[in-house]
C-alpha cells in the first residue's frame, strides 16, 4: 500500500540530512546522450583539499554505502559521491552494461564539474569501475583504493569453484535480491557475523527491498554482474601506474581473500594489501573507523598520518 510508514525512507532522510550537515549537496549532471548522473558533492571546493571520488558497489544507492565514511572524510577532501548508472538518481537509455561504460560515464560527469585531478576509492563493484578509470585516465587519477573487488577474476574461476556460488545467474539473483529469502541469503554472505542481521523481521527486509534497493533496473543490474567475468583473463588486465591500496575483509565470502592476493601479485610493488580482521565483504559497515583510518593514512600524506604497509589490521 502506498502511504504506509517506511523505516528505510526514514533512514534515507536521516542520511540526506547528515550529508548536508557534513557540507555536501546533491547535483545532477545531464550528459546529453540519454545519461544522467546524480552526485553528492562538497558545497565548497577548496584548493587546499585534494579531490576524492567515492564509487559505491551493488546494493542501495551511494548515500547508504558511504554515509559513515563520507562524514568522516568530508573535512579532509573535496568529495564527489556518485550514484552509478541504474542506481539512485542515475540512469541511461543507452544499452551498455560494462564497467568500462560506467567508468567513461563518471569521467565525463567529473569533467562537466571541472574536476581535472582526483584520487578514488572503489567499493566492491565500484572497485571494478575505479580500476577501469585509473587504467583509462592515468593522467587524471592520482591514487587508487580498491576495496573487496575481484578485479583479477577470470571467466574460468566461475567454473573452477573459486566462489561460494558458481552459477552466475544464481549469483546475480542473490546480489540483486527481489525477495526476502534472497536478501537473507545475501546477508549470510556479506556479513562476518550474520546472525544478528538474520534476525531482522521480514517486514523490514521487504521494506528495504522496496525503498532502498528498489525494484528499479533489476534486469540491468544483473546484466552488469554477468558482464564482469566475460572473456576476462588476468594477463590482459592492465597494470596500474598509480600508487594503489587494496583493502579486503578477512572473511569475505563474496570475493574471497584469494582475489585480493591475486590483485596484489598482479600489481606488484606498486600496491599494498591490507586485510581487516573479523570482517566480511562490508567492512565499511562493520569497522568504519578502521576503514577510514586506512583511507586517510594512504590518501593524506602528513606527519600525523603514518604510511600504510602490507598486513592485517
Amino acid at each position: 500500500m502506498t502511504g504506509c510508514f517506511s523505516f528505510s525512507e526514514v533512514i534515507e532522510r536521516t542520511y540526506k540530512s547528515g550529508f548536508k550537515r557534513s557540507g555536501l549537496r546533491p547535483v545532477t549532471i545531464d550528459l546529453k546522450d540519454g545519461t544522467v548522473v546524480h552526485f553528492w558533492v562538497s558545497k565548497t571546493r577548496l584548493e587546499s583539499k585534494p579531490n576524492l571520488l567515492l564509487i559505491h558497489g551493488l546494493g542501495a544507492s551511494a548515500i547508504w554505502q558511504w554515509y559513515d565514511v563520507a562524514r568522516r572524510l568530508s573535512p579532509h577532501f573535496n568529495l564527489f559521491i556518485p550514484d552509478l548508472v541504474f542506481f539512485g538518481g542515475s540512469s541511461t537509455t543507452r544499452p551498455e552494461r560494462s564497467d568500462i561504460f560506467q567508468a567513461q560515464t563518471l569521467m565525463r560527469a567529473l569533467e562537466a564539474q571541472s574536476v581535472k585531478r582526483f584520487s578514488l576509492v572503489g567499493l566492491s563493484y565500484g572497485g571494478f569501475v575505479g580500476y577501469r578509470m585509473a587504467a583509462m585516465y592515468g593522467d587524471a587519477v592520482e591514487k587508487v583504493v580498491i576495496c573487496c573487488a575481484a578485479v583479477c577474476v577470470e571467466e574460468k574461476d566461475m567454473r573452477d569453484g573459486v566462489f561460494k556460488v558458481s552459477d552466475l545467474d544464481e549469483a546475480s539473483k542473490i546480489l540483486v535480491p527481489e525477495s526476502v529469502k534472497k536478501l537473507r541469503e545475501l546477508i549470510g554472505y556479506i556479513f562476518y557475523k550474520p546472525a544478528l542481521a538474520r534476525m531482522v523481521p521480514p517486514c523490514l527486509l521487504h521494506d528495504f527491498i522496496e525503498h532502498a534497493l528498489t525494484r528499479n533496473n533489476v534486469k540491468e543490474k544483473r546484466e552488469m554482474i554477468k558482464d564482469i567475468p566475460r572473456d576476462r583473463i588476468v594477463s590482459e588486465i592492465p597494470k596500474l601506474t598509480q600508487p594503489t591500496l587494496i583493502i579486503w575483509g578477512e572473511h569475505d565470502q563474496v570475493f574471497p581473500l584469494e582475489m585480493g592476493k591475486r590483485l596484489k601479485d598482479h600489481l606488484g610493488d606498486n600496491a599494498k594489501l591490507v586485510i581487516i580482521k573479523r570482517t566480511g565483504h562490508i567492512f565499511n559497515f562493520e569497522k568504519p573507523k578502521t576503514y577510514v583510518r586506512l583511507l586517510k593514512s594512504f590518501l593524506i600524506q602528513t606527519k600525523q598520518h603514518v604510511s600504510v604497509s602490507n598486513g592485517t589490521v
